[in-house]
């Protein structure tokens, strides 16, 4: 019988939960995808094919049980669905909502392979969590016996807050320190609104809090509190704090006002959408309202910082990327929403500078043509002498991608290492440190990267943190 509601996808064409039309979406900050009702979820869950080696599944980086999940729901067995996407996955409703499944699960998912159009996983996946919230079984956390170790972590986003829950659960005392006002890094800070509903992510800060994780915010390590007193207070520290420092762009004009990071510009928008006072935002500084935007890049944030400037009721937007569409790093899916809502992608360009006095008034843009690959396969752009133009903008925004902080100075902790690139170095498995006890987790350690390789470190690391408590423990004790 439950082998009848599976293999489906010959006579069950691929959907996606209905998507707000673009001119109604484009207006305010809501997701945009509508919930799966229930008979839906269950038919689309059945088109898995159930494969002997489900690719879906190697290509998450949580190794997420899939088909098996997949199968629950199409059986209707909706709670155990979770439960079982609950046990690899700290937070299944966030990654079935950001994840870009189309280069992960459902980009290596088999039926794709063969033509019949993936499982829509993540849409699955954040509908099985959802239903989950409202049918009230999502448990607190209680752990079976209190511990009198701590950690402290540094950094309150996904991998910070992933290694905080499995630490809770075994019962260790957990503190985590992070420099904003609310918990949740760039999952409330840079993440917008239409593809993460804020409310989202601090429901689970609130269990985090409920079972009795203390968050201290607003706290700068190295200004108001130093790394060697966190260290003093706790058995074991966690460093979580990602890469906030925005690679910059040179060239004549570069200094001129209008000229915006993007994730400055993302952070005043999410902190207006929560109902705190933006005086860039309210000044226009950091506000897109009837303005010509360029943004320059290709990348995930370049998609929230492009549909961002649209809903803020920009003029004009337009996307500056140096390679084609097909090369392009950002999700294929979050392009084609961009296109739709109105964005304009201006393909094999890059920026060489600006130009205006005070305020920028024009990218001068060269193009580009795609040229012998580089050592990652890629071709790399090539410049296409005299073809430069200028193209009109009242506001410049930078997605260019992160890079670390100098975390050995601003923390004064000369013997922390770090690589080439200023990243921590860790070990692979563990996420140890050669600091005792200090560990590191998330893009802090890859550079910058997905929020699903965040959980992921942060649960391991929180293993390895057990672990090292219990020689601890038992050094104590001989």
């Amino acid at each position: 019988m439950a082998q009848n509601r599976m293999l489906q996808f010959v006579t069950r064409d691929r959907e996606m939960p209905e998507k707000r039309a673009a001119g109604q979406r484009n207006a305010d900050f809501d997701e945009i995808y509508r919930q799966f009702a229930a008979e839906k979820a269950a038919e689309q869950a059945g088109r898995c094919s159930q494969c002997g080696v489900p690719y879906c599944q190697s290509h998450c980086p949580l190794h997420n049980n899939i088909p098996d999940w997949l199968r629950l729901t199409a059986e209707g067995r909706l709670q155990e669905a979770y439960e079982l996407s609950q046990s690899t996955n700290t937070f299944p409703e966030i990654c079935g909502r950001i994840c870009p499944q189309d280069r992960l699960c459902e980009g290596n998912c088999v039926i794709e392979q063969s033509g019949h159009g993936t499982v829509t996983i993540g849409a699955i996946e954040k509908y099985l969590t959802d239903t989950a919230w409202a049918e009230g079984w999502v448990k607190p956390i209680t752990p079976a016996a209190e511990r009198g170790e701590s950690v402290g972590i540094i950094g309150a986003g996904p991998g910070g807050l992933a290694a905080a829950e499995a630490l809770r659960r075994a019962g260790v005392q957990v503190t985590v320190y992070d420099r904003h006002d609310r918990a949740g890094g760039l999952l409330v800070y840079g993440i917008p609104g239409f593809k993460l509903e804020k409310d989202v992510v601090l429901q689970r800060v609130a269990q985090l809090e409920a079972a009795g994780v203390q968050f201290v915010l607003n706290c700068n390590v190295g200004v108001d509190i130093s790394f060697d007193a966190i260290r003093g207070k706790h058995d074991a520290v966690l460093i979580a704090t990602g890469v906030y420092k925005a690679r910059d762009l040179g060239g004549p004009g570069a200094g001129l006002s209008g000229i915006v990071p993007a994730l400055d510009y993302l952070t005043a928008s999410n902190r207006k959408g929560l109902g705190d006072e933006v005086a860039a935002f309210d000044e226009g500084t950091l506000n897109a309202s009837g303005k010509r935007v360029v943004v320059i890049g290709g990348g995930d944030t370049a998609m929230d910082c492009v549909r961002t400037a649209i809903r803020q009721g920009a003029t004009s937007v337009k996307c500056l990327y140096r390679r084609d569409r097909a090369n392009m790093p950002g999700s294929q899916r979050e392009t084609q929403n961009a296109e739709e809502e109105g964005v304009e992608f201006v393909w094999l360009t890059a920026p060489k500078g600006f130009t205006g006095t005070a305020t920028v008034e024009g990218v001068l843009v060269e193009r580009m043509r795609l040229g012998a690959p580089d050592a990652t396969g890629r071709q790399t752009p090539e410049v296409i002498p005299g073809a430069d133009f200028v193209e009109p903008a009242d506001l410049v925004i930078k997605a260019l991608g992160f890079e670390p902080e100098d975390l050995p100075s601003l923390w004064g902790v000369a013997d922390l290492p770090v690589t080439r690139w200023g990243t921590v170095k860790a070990q692979y498995a563990t996420h140890a440190t050669a600091l005792p006890g200090v560990y590191a987790v998330g893009d802090i350690v890859r550079g910058a990267s997905l929020v699903v390789w965040a959980i992921r470190d942060g649960r391991e690391a929180a293993k390895a943190i057990l672990d090292y408590l219990a020689q601890g423990a038992q050094l104590a004790a001989e």
